[in-house]
């Protein structure tokens, strides 16, 4: 077993900053740690999504030590969702729907490359066009076409935390494929990894 993933809470709210602690005590493979050290996952916490909460995600993932963040809100709608992820948001949450387990599988995806976003967020983010110039220092680059209907099919599974084993027998394609497939795009779009790759498809709409 390897080193636990190094993990801090962010909340404007000390109650809501306890209760995820709570939650996350129990997981032998994540070590909270405070939000000034060195950590792999900052789990944001905050009421709504507005600019002061938006203000707060930035600047955590922008940090000396660049955790990936994952944002747990009260409520979220597409819109809203659109501006975390622009913030640099690559895990998002709504309160009503964490458990224990479901936070600690959260994290240890986001930790692993991946960007998880409600099923139903991913549904409205589709519908719109979510580029803004909120945040555009984490955006990604240009390209010359968009995804085809295979790209987006599974880009979809990756966003909604499916492994890649997974997205292979629901899709009917070998594992290899769908690593082909999300190589693929990072090496296009100029992307850092398959997180980045969602994000940057939710925001400019190629999903």
């Amino acid at each position: 077993m390897g080193s636990p993933l190094s993990l801090c809470v962010v909340a404007l709210d000390p109650l809501l900053e306890a209760g995820a602690v709570s939650a996350l005590s129990g997981s032998p493979d994540i070590a909270l740690v405070q939000p000034e050290a060195t950590a792999d996952v900052a789990v944001v916490i905050v009421d709504r999504v507005d600019r002061r909460e938006l203000d707060l995600v930035a600047a955590t993932g922008d940090g000396p030590h660049r955790p990936a963040v994952i944002v747990i809100a009260s409520d979220m709608s597409p819109a809203e969702a659109a501006e975390a992820i622009n913030a640099g948001a690559r895990g998002l949450l709504r309160r009503h729907e964490v458990d224990a387990d479901r936070l600690a599988r959260t994290v240890r995806a986001v930790a692993g490359g991946d960007c998880t976003v409600p099923p139903d967020l991913i549904d409205g983010l589709l519908d719109q066009n979510t580029e803004t110039d909120t945040y555009p220092g984490v955006r990604g680059h240009g390209a010359d076409r968009g995804l085809d209907e295979r790209e987006r099919a599974v880009l979809r599974m990756v966003a909604d935390g499916r492994e890649t084993d997974e997205i292979a027998r629901e899709l009917c394609y070998s594992p290899r494929t769908v690593t082909t497939v999300v190589r693929d795009i990072t090496q296009r779009f100029r992307l850092r990894n398959r997180a980045h790759a969602v994000a940057y498809a939710l925001r400019t709409g190629l999903l």
